[in-house]
C-alpha cells in the first residue's frame, strides 16, 4: 500500500507541474494574427486628376494589437492599387516580364493610418509602368482604381510576416502620360553621435545627416535605383550610428543587424536600437548594397592626410579660394568631408588654400560633366556639394527638392 500511495503522490505532483507549466505558458506574451482592419472611403469630389492634384488623403483603423497584452508591436502599412479591381498578381519592377500583373504596391511605408497623403504623381508613374503606355495617346480618359492597405510586421531585414489586408475602396482617376526616366540611385543617410555636426540629428543633410556616396561607374538599376554606395572616413572609439532612408523620418532604418562582417572592431550598441558601435577607432570604408540592404564595413589601410582647410575655386569666384565648411565637427571627430553650395553651370575644382599643388576635379561616373581641363561642370539647378578628401568622391544634393 505504501508503494501505491507514493506512486499516487508522484502522479499528482506531475499533474500539478504540468498544470503550472501550462498556466505559465498561457501568461507569456504571444504574437497573434489580427484578422481585419478598415480602410475608409477617400473623401474626394468626382474624379481625381492625377496631374493637377498633388495628393489623395487616406485613413484607416488600426488592426487588433499584434500582442495578447497590447504590447506596442507596431505594424508597417503599405498602400496597394489595382486598376482592374483584382489583386491576383503584383507588379514587380525587378522582373522583365510582368504579363498578367494587375496591381502594384507603393514604396512608401506608414506606421499608422491617420492623415496619410498619397502622392498622385507616384500613382501615375506606377500606372505608366504597369500598362506600358508609350505616349499620351495610349492613356485612357478615366480609370477605376481599387485601393487596399497591407499591414504586416517587419523584421530588421524588412522581411514581412503576419500580413493582413484591409477592405477594398474605389475611386475614379484621370491619369496622364509621364516619360519614365531611370530611377534615382537609392541613398541611405548616416546619423549618430559621431556623424556630422549634430549628434543624432535626423534633420538636415550635411549637418547631422551624411549620405552614402555613389560609387564611380557603378551601374544602378534603372527601375529600382539599387546598387552599391560607399563612404570612407574616420570613426572614434565608442562612436555609434545607423542609417535612415528619408531625412527627418525614422521609419526605415538600417543598423547593426544588417552588417554582414562585424568583426572585432564593431559592436551591437545601445540595446534594442542596434546601433553600429565602433569598438576600435580608425579609418573605415562602409558599403551599403541598396539592392539587398546589406552593409559591409572594412578597415581602410592606405595613408590618410588631414587637411585643416579646403577651398573650392571656379568660374563663380574667378578661380579664387572660397573656404569649404567641414562637416564632421563633433568632439573627437577627424574631418574628411567638406561642403558648400554650387549653382548650375559653375565650373569648379577643390583645392588646398593658396596653391594648386593639391587639387581635385571632375570624377568620371559621378554627377555633372567634365570639361577639357578636368573641371566639374555643375548640372542645371542649385546643389549642396559634398566632397570626401580621402577618396576624391563628391556628391550633389539637389536643394530644390
Amino acid at each position: 500500500m505504501k508503494k501505491i500511495y507514493q506512486l499516487t503522490m508522484l502522479l499528482l505532483a506531475g499533474a500539478f507541474a504540468l498544470t503550472a507549466c501550462e498556466d505559465d505558458n498561457e501568461s507569456n506574451p504571444t504574437l497573434v494574427q489580427p484578422t481585419q482592419f478598415v480602410l475608409n472611403t477617400p473623401a474626394v469630389n468626382g474624379n481625381v486628376d492625377l496631374q493637377r492634384s498633388q495628393t489623395v488623403a487616406l485613413t484607416w483603423s488600426q488592426p487588433r494589437p499584434y500582442n495578447d497584452f497590447d504590447a506596442p508591436v507596431v505594424p508597417t502599412y503599405k498602400v496597394q492599387i489595382s486598376p482592374t479591381g483584382s489583386f491576383n498578381k503584383e507588379y514587380d519592377a525587378n522582373l522583365e516580364d510582368n504579363t498578367g500583373a494587375d496591381f502594384f504596391t507603393l514604396d512608401e511605408t506608414y506606421n499608422n493610418g491617420q492623415n496619410v497623403e498619397i502622392n498622385t504623381e507616384t500613382i501615375d508613374r506606377k500606372l505608366v509602368q504597369l500598362f506600358l503606355w508609350e505616349d499620351a495617346s495610349k492613356v485612357p480618359a478615366i480609370l477605376d482604381l481599387a485601393i487596399r492597405v497591407k499591414a504586416s510586421i517587419q523584421d530588421a531585414g524588412f522581411h514581412e510576416y503576419k500580413t493582413i489586408y484591409s477592405n477594398v475602396v474605389n475611386m475614379k482617376a484621370v491619369p496622364y502620360y509621364i516619360e519614365l526616366k531611370p530611377a534615382e540611385p537609392i541613398i541611405w543617410y548616416m546619423v549618430g553621435n559621431c556623424i556630422g555636426t549634430d549628434s543624432w540629428s535626423n534633420g538636415t543633410v550635411g549637418n547631422g545627416l551624411v549620405p552614402m556616396f555613389l560609387v564611380p561607374n557603378e551601374q544602378y538599376d534603372a527601375t529600382t535605383g539599387g546598387g552599391l554606395t560607399s563612404f570612407t572616413g574616420y570613426f572614434p572609439e565608442d562612436g555609434q550610428f545607423k542609417f535612415v532612408l528619408v531625412p527627418g523620418n525614422w521609419d526605415s532604418q538600417l543598423n547593426y543587424t544588417n552588417v554582414k562582417n562585424p568583426g572585432s572592431f564593431l559592436i551591437d550598441a545601445d540595446g534594442d536600437n542596434h546601433n553600429i558601435g565602433i569598438a576600435e577607432a580608425g579609418y573605415y570604408t562602409i558599403q551599403v548594397d541598396t539592392r539587398t540592404n546589406d552593409i559591409t564595413i572594412n578597415r581602410y589601410e592606405d595613408p590618410v592626410k588631414v587637411y585643416s582647410q579646403l577651398c573650392v575655386a571656379g568660374t563663380f569666384n574667378e578661380w579664387g579660394d572660397t573656404d569649404m565648411t567641414p562637416v564632421f565637427t563633433l568632439d573627437g571627430a577627424e574631418n574628411h568631408i567638406w561642403k558648400c553650395e554650387v549653382n548650375g553651370g559653375d565650373k569648379l575644382k577643390v583645392k588646398i588654400p593658396g596653391s594648386w599643388e593639391t587639387n581635385w576635379g571632375y570624377k568620371s561616373g559621378l554627377a555633372g560633366e567634365g570639361d577639357g581641363d578636368g573641371n566639374l561642370v555643375v548640372p542645371e539647378g542649385k546643389y549642396l556639394f559634398l566632397f570626401n578628401d580621402i577618396t576624391g568622391d563628391y556628391m550633389l544634393i539637389d536643394l530644390s527638392k
